[in-house]
């Protein structure tokens, strides 16, 4: 493997494992909006149970306000002649305060009804929460499995690399034999066509060079042919 297509490799891998960690910080940040959330709903309900609270004040003022007027009554009846129209006042006191019950029960309804809707709300958050960690657990074997795959392409593509070398290494020697032999048939040309002469010496070195070059591409050439069965067997 190269230095370029290792430093290629190990760009590709920092490109993967930084958008990996982008949607790790987007997947906290949602996290935190979801703790936002739940925040505002608890506030949501202090400020409810601050209204019960209240409800519960005027419930009080307003069993203060029956005793009182039970005790009116019984003045009333001693002295019915006298304060009729007291009576009739305090009938109409009496219609607004049975008004402003029927209007704080409604308000209690509504609260009880809130309460639940954000029961709910927040039942739905967790579940949103626990789907977003089921998905942050794909992508990590997601990321796991690239990662191992990745590592075997790197070492076919390492092995193929070999092969590559040896091959071009063996059509080398080959052409070494084929020059060794061209060189063999010239000097048996020559010696055939000229007999024996001063001549033949030069004719004796093209044979004795064709020879060594002969010999030296054959051995590199299986050389490199038992390399390439070894890296095909390795693959």
């Amino acid at each position: 493997m190269t230095e370029s297509n290792f430093r290629d490799q190990m760009q590709s891998q920092l490109a993967a494992i930084r958008a990996l960690l982008d949607r790790a910080v987007e997947l906290q940040e949602t996290g935190t909006e979801l703790e936002r959330g739940i925040h505002d709903l608890e506030q949501q309900r202090t400020v409810t149970s601050t209204g019960l609270l209240e409800y519960a004040a005027t419930s009080d003022t307003y069993n203060r306000h029956q005793t009182e007027m039970a005790q009116e009554r019984t003045d009333l009846t001693r002295e019915q002649t006298r304060l009729s129209t007291r009576s009739t006042e305090l009938a109409t006191i009496r219609t607004d305060l049975s008004r402003e019950r029927s209007s704080l029960a409604g308000q209690r309804t509504d609260l009880s009804v809130l309460r639940t809707d954000m029961a709910r709300g927040r039942t739905n958050l967790a579940g949103q929460r626990t789907d977003m960690a089921r998905t942050r657990t794909g992508l990590s074997e997601k990321r796991t499995d690239l990662a191992e795959a990745r590592t075997t392409l790197a070492g076919s593509r390492t092995v193929l690399s070999r092969m590559r070398t040896e091959l071009a290494r063996g059509r080398t020697y080959l052409a070494l034999t084929r020059t060794g032999l061209a060189f063999l048939t010239l000097g048996v040309g020559l010696f055939r066509f000229f007999g024996v002469s001063w001549w033949s010496l030069f004719d004796g070195g093209l044979v004795i060079a064709s020879a060594a070059l002969t010999g030296v591409g054959m051995r590199g050439y299986l050389r490199a042919t038992r390399a390439t069965e070894g890296l095909e067997t390795t693959l």
